[in-house]
């Protein structure tokens, strides 16, 4: 795996321990797909960092995106990637009120590549017990506070599902644990609204720009009866379930399938 950081590919890549990123987990991050030794909806993706670090106060004015796209080319170039992934992380150096030490403010920008991830053949869906809350001052910020779906992910797979749909505090279905979610019912499709607190993913929007879908507030009730479900996300692409909760579910040919380049 190559890692590159503020634009300089090293093999020695750390924060200080008493930086907000290390202590807190105070930093955004976005992952991207790699195609043809190109970074896939780099515009969406760098527009959603940004904007996502301005929430959490991130300065990243010393890491222009011309300069951060060059960087990452060379990272992908280096790595002699012409398919896969890759990581841009913006992490806050600042060093908080609490712990004490020597420090300044400022922004690290940690980028890794790999190669893709493993596709799973048949994708087993459940339902999370971990509620997701739409009101979290997190809620919609791909942050790298990201235990809770770590957790949702892990506890999903002890009970042998691959990936799991989590509710929010009002009961509506508001994505999986690492991916955005879509599901088809009488040939038309739907997706959670990001009132749900769901992430407003990259390939989501790509989604929703390109086929007609409606955005919606439901209950769990609505993959119970669906004909289709699917996950997406920049790592994943557009993968369709193949089961949820014991239910056999159609993973026939879809538009939404073919939307993505593999």
């Amino acid at each position: 795996m190559q890692v590159s950081l503020n634009g300089a590919i090293t093999d020695d890549a750390s924060i200080s321990a008493l930086s907000a990123a290390s202590l807190y987990g105070k930093g955004v991050f976005t992952t991207l797909a790699i195609r043809d030794g190109e970074p896939f909806l780099w515009d969406r993706h760098w527009k959603r960092l940004t904007a996502n670090a301005a929430k959490l106060s991130i300065d990243v004015s010393k890491h222009p995106e011309l300069s951060t796209h060059s960087a990452l080319l060379d990272l992908v170039s280096a790595s002699e990637l012409t398919s896969g992934r890759a990581r841009l992380t913006f992490l806050d150096e600042s060093i908080g009120p609490i712990w004490q030490g020597p420090g300044k403010r400022g922004t690290l920008l940690l980028m890794i590549v790999a190669e893709v991830r493993l596709k799973i053949d048949h994708l087993n869906l459940g339902s999370s017990s971990l509620v997701l809350h739409s009101r979290s001052p997190l809620a919609g910020i791909k942050s790298c506070n990201y235990l809770e779906h770590l957790m949702a992910i892990e506890a999903a797979r002890e009970l042998g599902f691959d990936e799991a749909i989590r509710l929010n505090e009002n009961g509506h279905v508001s994505s999986a644990c690492m991916a955005n979610l879509f599901w088809e019912k009488d040939g038309k499709l739907f997706t959670p609204s990001p009132s749900t607190g769901c992430l407003p993913g990259t390939t989501r929007e790509f989604v929703l720009e390109n086929l007609e879908c409606e955005e919606v507030e439901s209950g769990i009730e609505v993959l119970g009866s669906a004909d289709r479900i699917f996950l997406t996300s920049a790592g994943l692409g557009v993968l369709a379930a193949a089961e949820f909760n014991g239910r056999k579910l159609d993973t026939s040919d879809h538009p939404l399938l073919n939307l993505i380049p593999n």
